[in-house]
């Protein structure tokens, strides 16, 4: 799934801009950043604070953290990497 700092309807019109169905997108608008904040990815200062960093996370069934990593706003997660630690799990 993901989670944005986002409202509702902006993150419908990004699943409808990019065309993704089928992939949960979940808003994390109010209270505003809370779960980025648990999971320290909240930006509070600049630049542009409120908005959470981009990170992924992989969480095993167990629902512990397996995985993390935080990418620069304008890079892109490395697919291969995520793909090879879900491998892994």
């Amino acid at each position: 799934m993901g989670i944005s700092c986002d409202n509702v309807p902006t993150n419908i019109a990004f699943a409808k801009q990019i065309r993704v169905s089928g992939y949960p997108l979940l808003s994390d608008f109010y209270p505003h950043g809370k779960v980025a904040e648990a999971y320290g990815i909240l930006r509070t200062g600049d630049p542009l604070p409120g908005i959470s960093e981009r990170a992924i996370f992989v969480v095993d069934k167990s629902g512990k953290i397996a995985w993390k990593k935080v990418n620069e706003l304008g890079k892109q997660p490395d697919n291969a990497e995520i793909l090879e630690v879900l491998r892994k799990l």
